[in-house]
């Protein structure tokens, strides 16, 4: 099972600029919790915001939150998600505590079902192209089980993710717009696009 956070020596190798917004990563996970009615194995629930931001890749060349992806045993993960939902970093106003319930064993439920009538009137973090490919992949993995999900992220269905024997690697963006069909020109220029945004976001900061 997804257990313990991302290895430090991925944590510092990650690029200082980041683009990661905690409160659409927790929008983005209370979207499948609602879906699931209220409870997810964690290990599903990552592997599905994990395919979602894929998918946002794919079909957009932007990512939903702003993570940092990696390879983990067990397939690729997003990096600041995956330890906000083993409670290993602090939570903004609105962000991931605001949403999710702390870790219950293997399990990650929503604070307040009570909180989402539905997602486009609750989760105003999300854009429309967001809640597209949230539906879009709940829509094709929300009935898988966890362990079909696992072994789905890293199979050829997944080319992106390579072996970390043990540890965590990170998955460049180059390498998965290239695995989603991009054009080393397209891959060029939406990469350099990210980054530019990483830095302008790092500036505000």
């Amino acid at each position: 099972m997804l257990r313990g956070s991302i290895d430090l020596n991925h944590r510092q190798t990650m690029s200082p600029y980041v683009l990661f917004d905690e409160k659409k990563a927790a929008q983005a996970a209370a979207f499948f919790l609602h879906k699931a009615g209220g409870n997810l194995p964690l290990l599903k629930l990552i592997k599905l915001l994990y395919l979602a931001e894929r998918l946002s890749m794919q079909k957009f060349g932007d990512t939903i939150t702003g993570d940092e992806f990696v390879s983990m045993p067990h397939g690729p993960v997003l990096s600041i998600t995956y330890d906000h939902s083993n409670g290993n970093l602090p939570s903004v106003p609105g962000g991931w505590s605001s949403w999710i319930s702390d870790r219950d064993g293997h399990a990650v439920g929503l604070k307040d079902p009570s909180m989402i009538r539905s997602p486009e009137e609750d989760l105003l973090a999300l854009s429309e192209t967001d809640l597209e490919c949230l539906y879009e992949t709940w829509g094709q993995f929300g009935h898988w089980e966890r362990f079909k999900l696992r072994n789905y992220t890293h199979s050829e269905a997944c080319p992106e993710w390579e072996d970390p024997m043990g540890k965590s690697r990170p998955i460049p963006y180059a390498r998965l717009l290239r695995a989603v069909g991009y054009s080393d020109v397209q891959v060029q220029a939406i990469s350099r696009r990210l980054h530019d945004a990483k830095r302008v976001n790092a500036a505000f900061r």
